[in-house]
């Protein structure tokens, strides 16, 4: 994990004899990366449609704010009690740090949807055509992204059997600190008495600690290190301050778990991360060899909306970092998945009523100006 890819030094802090710089975080960076290859990418494809390129330019500046604030108002929403302060600047301030990682895709997905419609009715541009020419950047951007989720080790998996293939992160990491949470690096997993919500015994791993102390699947946890654990979340804050040896009293013993030291690799998870992807990257190469062979606007962009989710829902089964809603074991990001499907039906519905067509492609020489450009290209289909 590389959450600083380098530190760029300042002179005025070595001048004072202080040690620092601007940290480059490799999430944002990724991020940054993913972005302008995005643009870059709608902004040729544009060209060879015979568009002027700054039409990309000033979309792209206005969805780059909406993706960047849908996706952080996702986040916050979704773990809201984690960014009370002591006071509202503080609260304020926690919720503008992104230096940590805190976006979610599917907010940034809604944020562009809703404002990059809004721009584009605004601005008199067709819509459908609009998305399907920034479609596979779209796609093109969250693999970048998904790197950046590597690199801070966010969006992880659960536990892979096969250890060659999992990836193991520092004790930095989200996914270090949540195994060392659930008790996961002593050798046994809690979660939630289904009746009582005490901390229950889930998994205890062969040849660790816990399995040497005795413990067995089933025990209710009633205290670790004197402290009472009447919830799995006071269990979890116990266990976070890292004690290599835990005395867990139970209903009816009290084990000492000996540990000698913390490991310096987090147990080996499932990279999400790089299943993401690539998975981003064989959309994105889907959708950028269909779109010559769209037959109607909307085409692209309805694949997009569509094959997405159904990844996405797949892929949420691998990933543990949330927890299911709604009293099921689906994720909010499963639950979103399943109303863009309807929505991607919806759509489909409606493109496939459509004439055959497009507002594009059109000839070069007519495009003198983002507004222009494309009524003529209306004009010029409408009088075929």
């Amino acid at each position: 994990m590389l959450r600083d890819l380098f530190v760029i030094p300042l002179p005025w802090l070595e001048q004072n004899g202080t040690d620092g710089g601007l940290p480059i975080r490799g999430y944002g960076f990724m991020l940054l990366v993913g972005f302008v290859a995005g643009v870059a990418l709608a902004a040729r494809q544009a060209r060879r449609m015979g568009l002027n390129p700054d039409v990309v330019y000033s979309f792209a500046f206005w969805i780059f704010v909406a993706g960047i604030v849908g996706a952080r108002a996702f986040f916050v929403m979704q773990y809201r009690e984690e960014f009370v302060r002591e006071n509202v600047l503080a609260t304020i301030g926690a919720i503008l740090n992104l230096t940590e990682g805190g976006l979610v895709v599917y907010g940034a997905l809604l944020g562009v949807m809703l404002v990059g419609t809004i721009y584009l009715v605004v601005h008199r541009l067709p819509v459908l055509a609009f998305a399907d020419l920034i479609a596979p950047s779209l796609a093109l951007g969250l693999a970048f992204g998904r790197i950046g989720c590597l690199l801070n080790g966010c969006c992880f998996g659960g536990l892979c059997e096969t250890p060659w293939l999992g990836v193991r992160f520092p004790p930095t990491s989200p996914v270090y600190e949540r195994q060392l949470e659930l008790g996961q690096l002593h050798g046994f997993r809690l979660h939630d008495h289904s009746e009582t919500g005490q901390p229950r015994v889930a998994a205890v791993y062969p040849d660790t600690p816990a399995q040497a102390a005795g413990m067995q699947v089933g025990m209710v946890v009633t205290a670790i290190n004197g402290q009472a654990t009447p919830s799995t979340a006071h269990a979890r804050h116990v266990l976070r301050r890292g004690s290599s040896t835990l005395i867990v009293q139970t209903e009816h013993a009290t084990l000492t778990i000996f540990a000698p030291s913390l490991p310096g690799r987090s147990l080996p998870v499932h990279a999400t991360q790089i299943y993401s992807s690539v998975n981003a990257g064989l959309l994105f190469f889907l959708l950028w060899t269909y779109y010559p062979l769209r037959r109607r606007d909307g085409e692209v962009f309805a694949i997009l909306l569509l094959l997405y989710p159904i990844t996405r829902l797949i892929l949420e089964a691998v990933r543990v970092d949330e927890a299911g809603k709604l009293g099921t074991n689906l994720t909010i990001a499963q639950w979103v998945s399943l109303m863009l499907i309807a929505g991607a039906i919806a759509l489909w519905i409606y493109i496939l009523r459509q004439p055959p067509g497009s507002v594009l492609p059109k000839q070069p020489d007519s495009a003198s100006s983002m507004r222009s450009g494309f009524t003529k290209a209306v004009e010029g289909q409408e009088g075929s």
